[in-house]
């Protein structure tokens, strides 16, 4: 009976599949999702939030990246096609990812400009795939154009807004923004995340730690007066950052985060950067880089790290166990 019904979810999964494939090939111009269709909710990621903050036992979280760009700095993340972008969305779900998280215009040094509109089109189509395939998963905006965020919550039910911008500082790696609109002292981005009440990624962008936590104090104030209640701290590996040392010195330092903000959950975000590819030789699309990669996120989870943003997925994923099972030894030695 086990068996059988084994089959049966197997055949079933096979023909949703096939059926998502056909619409696709019939270029179906319905794009977005009803207001009124299941789709993940902004509680559930709260929720997972929450969990990592509270309770006795802290155990780490997955965000797979899936990027719909043809330039981002991993060959191996850039999805564009229908097929593509839905089972990559599949593979991370399937190897333990608990957040997907959704680029359409790479931040990479040296990157080129990428049109608001033209990222919008972007995201829009990669969105609509992933909403039918996975309606209740949870789901990251990569941007920092307030504009964007807006268009995936309200359209698309996304669940989290990751600002690679300190609210507005700098899009490209070290390259500041022409325009920083907002109100007043109050970033756009900030005032947008607050009216769409979903959990914001602050990253910063801040070479040293002393002005990180000094930045990061002002900006959560601020963000808390405005009424956003889920913010997650990202120290921003590989934004405006010396390419090892001063990286390397962050992720020695990382705790000191998490010791300042403990009831903010702290994300890791190192996956096959510069600054791991570059001590080792080769170059991102090496193997070299992702067991760099682990390791490094052994240690970002030793130092606080609540959610590792990667790549690769399935081996995160292991090096959580890792790290849980020596968090356990220390505890009982």
């Amino acid at each position: 009976m086990t068996y059988l019904l084994i089959k049966i979810r197997k055949k079933v999964c096979e023909t949703a599949k096939l059926l998502l494939l056909l619409s696709h090939e019939r270029g179906d111009t319905m794009h977005k999702l009803p207001l009124n269709a299941t789709m993940s909710s902004n509680n559930t990621a709260s929720h997972i939030l929450q969990r990592l903050t509270t309770g006795e036992e802290r155990v780490p979280i997955v965000m797979g990246i899936l990027n719909c760009t043809p330039d981002s700095f991993y060959e191996g993340s850039r999805k564009q096609t229908e097929y593509e972008i839905a089972s990559r969305a599949d593979q991370i779900l399937h190897e333990g990812g608990e957040i997907i998280d959704i680029g359409a215009f790479s931040t990479r040094p040296g990157a080129d400009e990428v049109s608001q509109d033209e990222e919008m089109r972007r995201m829009s189509h990669a969105l609509a795939i992933i909403r039918r395939a996975h309606p209740n998963a949870i789901l990251s905006i990569d941007t920092y154009r307030p504009a964007v965020a807006r268009m995936t919550v309200e359209e698309y039910g996304a669940d989290i807004i990751n600002d690679v911008s300190e609210g507005g500082i700098t899009g490209i790696v070290d390259k500041p923004l022409e325009t920083a609109e907002g109100e007043g002292d109050i970033p756009a981005m900030f005032a947008e995340v607050a009216r769409l009440h979903v959990p914001y990624i602050l990253m910063s962008v801040q070479a040293e730690m002393e002005t990180m936590l000094q930045n990061f104090r002002k900006e959560v104030a601020t963000l808390q007066a405005l009424g956003v209640k889920d913010i997650i701290l990202d120290p921003g590996y590989g934004f405006g950052k010396d390419v090892i040392k001063g990286n390397f010195t962050i992720l020695r330092r990382q705790k000191e985060i998490k010791d300042t903000f403990p009831q903010l959950p702290l994300l890791a975000g190192m996956s096959r950067k510069r600054m791991i590819w570059q001590l080792l030789g080769g170059t991102a699309q090496d193997t070299t880089a992702m067991q760099g990669t682990m390791l490094a996120n052994l240690v970002a989870i030793q130092n606080g790290a609540d959610i590792l943003r990667v790549h690769d997925v399935k081996e995160a994923r292991a090096t959580v166990l890792i790290a849980n099972q020596l968090a356990e030894k220390q505890q009982t030695a």
